[in-house]
C-alpha cells in the first residue's frame, strides 16, 4: 500500500493523485486529513508549501457522494481573485467525477448572472468573502446544504481586511463542519474564528524547506501595532552607546519622515534622512557621507531610496519594516564578512507581517530570535473602530493589547541594552 493510499480516500481521489505525481503524503495530510474525515473542526497552521491547499481540496472531495444537490456543499473563501484560480484550477486537476460542478465567485463578472449561475446548481463555490456576502445578500448563494466550509490563506484574509464577510459567511452556516488555514497563527487569527468555532482542533506543522542560506543571525520584535514599533525603536537608539551608528529600513518616505520625527525626541540632531529632498533639514545622499559624520548617528532609508545601496556596512541594521521584495532583505543579511555577526541586524514586525517573516526563515533555512519586549517599553493601544450595531458583531477590531498584567511583570530584567548584548536571553515561546 502506498503512502497515498494510506490517507484512505476514496480509489477515485486516490487515483487522481497518483496520476498527478502525487506519491507521498504530506506530514499536515498524515495529520489532519483524518480529523477532518472523522467530521471535526480543525484550525491548521503551516508555512508555504507544507499543502494546505492540497489538504482541503482532497478532503472536500472525499467529503461530497451525490450531485443531486442544486446548493452548494463545499464552500472554499480565499483571499484574492488569483489564488482562488489557483484553487479552481487544483480542484480540476484532483477530481476525476467531471459531472461536479465548480464554481469561481469573484468579482468582475455582473453579480446578477452569477446569482442565475448559482440558482442552476453548483457543488463546489471558490469565493473572496466579499463577493460571497455579496451573493449572499441577494438571496443567491444559499448555505442551508453547505457540509464543509473552508478558509484558505486566514492570515492574508485578515490582512486584506476581510475578516466581518468572512465571520457573517460563517455565521450563517448551521450544520457544516468549519476548516481554517493559516500559514502563521496570532491574536487576529483567534479573535475571527472565535466568532464561529468553539474548541476547534488546531494543529501545527513546521517545515523550513531545504534552504541552508549562511546569514547573519538576526533578533525579531514581535510587537502589536505601529505605535509600539515607534515606541521600541526610539527606546532601543536611545542607547547612543550601543547605537553609535545604525540604518532604519523603512517601506515609505511618509514613514521615514514619521521614524526621523520619534527619533529626534532621544536623539536630537543625531538623525538623517536618506534622500531627504527637503523632506526634513538633515539628509544624506551617499552612505558613506553619513558614516564618515561623526555627528550623525542615525539614518532613515526608504526601500525606493535604497535600490542602488548594494552594502552597507554599518555596525547596526534595523528593519522597522520589512520589504515587499523578499530578495531584498535576504540580501541584506547574506553573511559577506567575518565581522557580520558582531554586528546587530533587528526586525520588527507586527501580527500582519508574520506571514512575511515566516517566508523569510523558509528563504534562509533558520529561524530568527524572538526577543522578549523590554518591560520599560510603552504598548499603544490600538485605536477601535466605530461600531455598527453592537460589539459582538464587529470581528474587524484588532486584538487590542494592553499594558503587560501583573503576573507577566518580572523585576529582575535586564536593562533593554543588556537584553540586545545578551543574545542568550531569548524567548522560548513563537507567535507565528
Amino acid at each position: 500500500m502506498s503512502a497515498i493510499e494510506k490517507l484512505k480516500l476514496n480509489k477515485n481521489i486516490t487515483a487522481a493523485m497518483l496520476d498527478a505525481g502525487y506519491f507521498n503524503a504530506k506530514k499536515l495530510q498524515n495529520k489532519i486529513l483524518p480529523r477532518i474525515n472523522g467530521g471535526q473542526n480543525v484550525v491548521a497552521i503551516g508555512p508555504e508549501g507544507c499543502g494546505k491547499t492540497t489538504t482541503y481540496i482532497l478532503a472536500s472531495l472525499n467529503k461530497i457522494k451525490v450531485l443531486e444537490e442544486i446548493a452548494p456543499r463545499i464552500l472554499v473563501l480565499v483571499p484574492d481573485i488569483s489564488s482562488g484560480e489557483l484553487v479552481i484550477e487544483q480542484y480540476h486537476q484532483l477530481n476525476r467525477n467531471r459531472d461536479l460542478r465548480i464554481m469561481g465567485l469573484f468579482a468582475g463578472p455582473s453579480l446578477d448572472a452569477q446569482v442565475l449561475q448559482l440558482t442552476d446548481g453548483v457543488d463546489i463555490i471558490v469565493a473572496t468573502p466579499d463577493r460571497a456576502r455579496a451573493a449572499y445578500l441577494k438571496l443567491g448563494l444559499n448555505l442551508n446544504k453547505i457540509q464543509m466550509l473552508i478558509v484558505d490563506d486566514a492570515d492574508v484574509i485578515i490582512k486584506n481586511g476581510l475578516q466581518l464577510p468572512t465571520v457573517e459567511i460563517a455565521r450563517g452556516i448551521t450544520k457544516g463542519q468549519f476548516l481554517v488555514f493559516s500559514a502563521v497563527t496570532h491574536d487576529r487569527l483567534t479573535k475571527m474564528y472565535d466568532y464561529f468555532l468553539v474548541n476547534p482542533n488546531i494543529v501545527e506543522v513546521d517545515d523550513l524547506g531545504d534552504s541552508h542560506l549562511q546569514t547573519v543571525d538576526q533578533l525579531l520584535y514581535h510587537v502589536p501595532n505601529f505605535k509600539t514599533k515607534l515606541n521600541l525603536l526610539n527606546l532601543l537608539l536611545a542607547d547612543a552607546e550601543l547605537f553609535d551608528k545604525a540604518i532604519v529600513f523603512v517601506n515609505s518616505r511618509f514613514t521615514a519622515e514619521t521614524v526621523y520625527k520619534k527619533l529626534q525626541l532621544s536623539r536630537k540632531g543625531q538623525v538623517a534622512v536618506f534622500k531627504a529632498r527637503g523632506m526634513v533639514p538633515e539628509s544624506f545622499d551617499i552612505v558613506s557621507d553619513f558614516m564618515a559624520n561623526p555627528q550623525a548617528n542615525i539614518l532613515v532609508i526608504a526601500q525606493e531610496d535604497a535600490e542602488n545601496i548594494t552594502e552597507i556596512k554599518t555596525p547596526n541594521q534595523i528593519h522597522f519594516d520589512i520589504p515587499d521584495d523578499n530578495d531584498v532583505y535576504t540580501r541584506r543579511v547574506l553573511l559577506g564578512n567575518a565581522d557580520a555577526n558582531e554586528r546587530l541586524f533587528i526586525t520588527f514586525c507586527t501580527d500582519l507581517e508574520l506571514s512575511q517573516i515566516r517566508k523569510l526563515e523558509q528563504i534562509q533555512g533558520k529561524r530568527m530570535a524572538l526577543i522578549a519586549l523590554p518591560d520599560d517599553l510603552y504598548i499603544e493601544t490600538e485605536t477601535p473602530k466605530k461600531k455598527v450595531q453592537v460589539e459582538e458583531a464587529d470581528p474587524t477590531r484588532g486584538a487590542a493589547f494592553h499594558e503587560k498584567k501583573l503576573s507577566n511583570q518580572k523585576t529582575e530584567n535586564y536593562s533593554a541594552r543588556e537584553r540586545i548584548r545578551m543574545t542568550g536571553k531569548i524567548s522560548n515561546k513563537r507567535h507565528d
